[in-house]
């Protein structure tokens, strides 16, 4: 069985996941925590449940998705793996936060690249990569298929879509690839975002007021 530990983290209230299993090995995504305290809550669970990182995995490379990066790879010894598309976001990071208010000491940039169709073995699991564009380049969900559970990024939300009006977004773009890589998962499958609470795929195929289907 496949458990998921979900973490809130930076004032845009970022969700990273540690996704793990029996193994003992685990996956973060998205390790968006940006000061100590957050640092210390991602490491303090990951030591309590004897747990080793095997995998680190960004959904995207917006600011407020990758202010742990550096940490969590340096912390682990583990490489930073993303969609080669998402690397352009990375080259202006630092200013890019201080505009926010943000400190990024250290940019980690990905040395491993991610593609759709992609399997990311971990233990005994597995997740499948799922390319998404549309919110920005190189978006990605990951799909834990014997757990029915997506971690979708800042593609789909509950009752929302990511917003366009960034660089890279396309609206017909992203919606193109919400109903075409992920309103074919089953209904039941459990939608966990980059933000807020999580939902599922059949709720969003009918009641999302921005890609409902029916």
């Amino acid at each position: 069985m496949t458990h998921i530990k979900k973490f809130v983290f930076n004032p845009f209230q970022v969700n990273t996941y540690v996704v793990y299993d029996q193994s003992g090995e685990c996956v973060l995504i998205d390790p968006a925590c940006s000061d100590v305290y957050e640092e210390k809550a991602l490491t303090d669970f990951i030591s309590q449940h004897r747990l080793t990182p095997v995998h680190l995995l960004i959904t995207h490379a917006h600011i407020d998705h990758i202010l742990g990066n550096a940490f969590a790879s340096e912390t682990y010894g583990i490489p930073l793996a993303a969609h080669p598309d998402s690397h352009q976001y990375l080259t202006n990071a630092k200013e890019y936060a201080l505009s926010f208010g943000l400190q990024l000491e250290k940019v980690c940039h990905p040395t491993v690249d991610l593609h759709d169709g992609q399997l990311i073995h971990f233990g005994h699991s597995q997740l499948k990569v799922l390319h998404t564009p549309g919110h920005a380049n190189g978006s990605l969900c990951f799909y834990l298929h014997d757990e029915d559970v997506l971690i979708s990024g800042d593609v789909l939300f509950n009752q929302s879509i990511g917003r366009t009006d960034l660089p890279g977004g396309d609206y017909d773009l992203l919606k193109k690839s919400i109903w075409e890589k992920l309103f074919v998962l089953p209904d039941h499958t459990r939608v966990l975002p980059g933000h807020g609470p999580e939902t599922t795929i059949g709720n969003e195929k009918i009641t999302n007021p921005f890609v409902a289907i029916g």
